[in-house]
C-alpha cells in the first residue's frame, strides 16, 4: 500500500446505524469499552449535552481498517483549575454560568480513558489513519462551529502517534495522570504482606476502624433493579468531587450498564451492618479491572474509601486480573495503597489556526495539573514494578 493513500472514512450519528459485526471484529482485542455494547449504553444514558459520532476508517477494497469515537460537549476549559482560580470561577459562574465553557469537539472514547483513542487492525500505516483522522475532525469542526479539537488521552508509549498528530499541527498538554496497579499476587494476604512497614501499619489500621465499624462488603453481577440507588449515591461524591467533574451519570447507565456488560460488569456493595453506605462500579475489560466509579450515601471523612480501595485490589487479586486501574484523583489515597500514577497527555489544535499558538500557553495558565511522584510502597524484592 501507498503510504501516502489517503482513507476513506464514513461517520455514524448513532450506535444503531453501525454495522455491528464490522465495528465488533475491529473492537475485538482492544478495550471493551469501545465495544458497541457499551457505547450504546453510554449513548443511550443521555449523560450531559453529548453527541456522539462513529467513524469507520476503510482502505481501497473498502475493508475497515480502523475505528475511532468523536463527540461534542460543552466543557469547562479550566477543568483544572485549582485554588484561587477555581474559587474566582465559581463566583463569576454565579453570575454568568457558561463563563469559559466552549461546545467542542473531541476524539477518544467518552467516559473511560484509552490510549490511543484508535482501533487498527495494523493493516495500513498509523500515520495515514492520523491524516484522515485530522481531515475529518478538521471538517466536523468547521461544520459544528466547534473552536477547538482536542483528542484524549495519550499515554507515554504513544509517542509515534503524538509526533504524527504535531507535524499536523496539535499541540500536547498534560492531563490528570491515571493510576494502576500491577496484579502480581495470588492471594489477598500476599498483598499486603509485600507492603513497607509504614504503608501496611497505616492499611491495617483503616480495616481495624471498617471492622470496629461493621462494614463489609458484597461482590454483585446483577445490579440493574438498584440503578436509582446506585446512581444517587455516585451523584453524592460527584457532588463533592474538588478535582475533576466531567460525565453525569443517570439511573439508565447503570441499568445498561449491569444488564449489557453480562459477566463483565461488577459492583462492590459496602455495608454498614445493613444499611448500604456506599459501592464501587467495576468493569473487567480483558485482563484489565477498571474501578470506574465510586459512590456513597452520605460525604463524610471515615474509613470507607480506603476500605473501598482494599476491597477492589482484593477483587482484582480473586478475578485473576493482571492489572488494576483506579482512575483519576485522590492520588495520596490511592498511592498508599499501591497505586502507580502514569501521565496522561491531550493533543488540542483549534480550527483558526492564529490561535494554535496560544493553546498551550493559555492552557497551562488557566489549568493546575497536579504533580504526582510515585511512592515506594512495596518491598524491593517481592514487587519489582514501577513502585520498587
Amino acid at each position: 500500500m501507498n503510504d501516502r493513500q489517503i482513507l476513506q472514512t464514513k461517520i455514524f450519528n448513532s450506535v444503531r446505524e453501525l454495522p455491528k459485526e464490522q465495528w465488533n471484529d475491529l473492537q475485538n482485542g482492544s478495550s471493551s469499552t469501545y465495544s458497541y455494547d457499551f457505547l450504546d449504553i453510554v449513548e443511550k444514558s443521555k449523560l450531559n449535552d453529548f453527541e456522539y459520532k462513529y467513524i469507520l476508517f476503510y482502505d481501497d477494497d473498502n475493508s475497515p481498517v480502523a475505528l475511532s469515537v468523536f463527540y461534542t460537549i460543552t466543557t469547562d476549559i479550566a477543568i483544572f483549575s485549582s485554588g484561587k482560580l477555581k474559587s474566582l470561577l465559581d463566583n463569576v459562574r454565579n453570575v454568568f454560568p457558561n463563563f469559559l465553557k466552549l461546545r467542542m469537539l473531541e476524539c477518544g472514547t467518552p467516559i473511560t480513558l484509552n490510549s490511543p483513542p484508535i482501533v487498527s487492525n495494523r493493516k495500513v500505516p498509523m500515520s495515514n489513519i492520523i491524516i484522515a483522522l485530522d481531515n475529518l475532525l478538521m471538517k466536523a469542526a468547521k461544520e459544528n462551529n466547534n473552536i477547538l479539537i482536542v483528542i484524549r488521552d495519550f499515554e507515554p508509549q504513544t509517542k509515534s502517534i503524538q509526533s504524527n498528530l504535531s507535524k499536523l499541527g496539535y499541540c500536547f498538554v498534560d492531563s490528570l495522570p491515571n493510576t494502576y496497579i500491577d496484579i502480581i499476587w495470588k492471594h489477598p494476604n500476599d498483598y499486603i504482606s509485600s507492603m513497607k512497614s509504614y504503608y501496611k501499619s497505616k492499611l491495617l489500621r483503616h480495616l481495624r476502624k471498617a471492622e470496629e465499624q461493621k462494614l463489609r462488603c458484597e461482590l454483585v453481577d446483577n445490579f440493574a433493579n438498584m440503578a436509582e440507588v446506585l446512581c444517587s449515591q455516585w451523584l453524592v461524591v460527584h457532588k463533592n468531587a474538588k478535582q475533576f467533574q466531567r460525565e453525569v451519570l443517570t439511573p439508565d447507565f447503570y441499568r445498561d450498564f449491569s444488564i449489557k456488560m453480562e459477566n463483565c460488569s461488577k459492583v462492590l456493595l459496602f455495608y454498614k451492618q445493613e444499611l448500604l453506605v456506599g459501592h464501587a462500579l467495576l468493569l473487567i475489560d480483558g485482563e484489565l479491572l477498571r474501578w470506574l466509579y465510586f459512590g456513597r450515601k452520605e460525604s463524610t471523612n471515615d474509613s470507607l474509601y480506603i476500605y473501598a480501595g482494599y476491597k477492589v485490589i482484593e477483587t482484582a487479586i480473586n478475578l485473576g486480573v493482571k492489572q488494576l486501574e483506579l482512575g483519576l484523583t485522590t492520588y495520596s489515597i490511592k498511592q498508599d495503597i499501591g497505586a502507580t500514577a502514569k501521565s496522561l497527555k491531550i493533543a488540542i489544535k483549534s480550527r483558526v489556526y492564529i490561535i494554535n499558538p496560544f493553546i498551550e500557553i493559555i492552557y497551562k495558565l488557566i489549568n493546575n495539573i497536579p504533580i504526582v511522584n510515585n511512592k515506594s510502597i512495596f518491598k524491593r524484592s517481592l514487587h519489582p514494578g514501577n513502585n520498587s
